[in-house]
């Protein structure tokens, strides 16, 4: 169906959401920061990106205003648990950064499938 890159520096979140996703019949790729990503992106473009906001190297917020800039067609998720705090906030302010829908941690198999669906119709 799509391709799909999950960005999450987690690796328990990488293999949980690629599982989903390809028995979904999506082909998955993952990276661990938003620089490798970034540069997954630029090789072989995806249709739908799931980021994690928080991760080393480059924020999830970052990553997704240069995703919206330089491949504007793609599709983003934002995904986060909370800061340290459990602040949700952010994740609102995502869609104004270039996001076009929010995952919140922990979601469940329908959480995801619902979200990259709506997104991919």
């Amino acid at each position: 169906m799509a391709r799909i890159i999950v960005i999450d520096d987690e690796e328990s979140i990488q293999v949980l959401l690629k599982k989903i996703l390809e028995r979904a019949g999506h082909s998955i790729e993952v990276a661990s920061n938003g620089k490798i990503g970034l540069e997954i992106q630029q090789k072989n473009p995806a249709d739908l990106i799931i980021t994690d906001l928080f991760m080393p190297v480059k924020e999830g917020m970052e990553t997704i205003m240069e995703l919206h800039r330089d491949f504007p067609g793609v599709k983003i998720v934002a995904m986060s648990g909370g800061d340290r705090k459990g602040n949700m906030d952010f994740l609102g302010m995502t869609e104004k950064l270039g996001a076009h829908r929010i995952l919140k941690k922990p979601f469940t198999m329908n959480d995801v499938i619902e979200v990259v669906d709506s997104l991919l119709k």
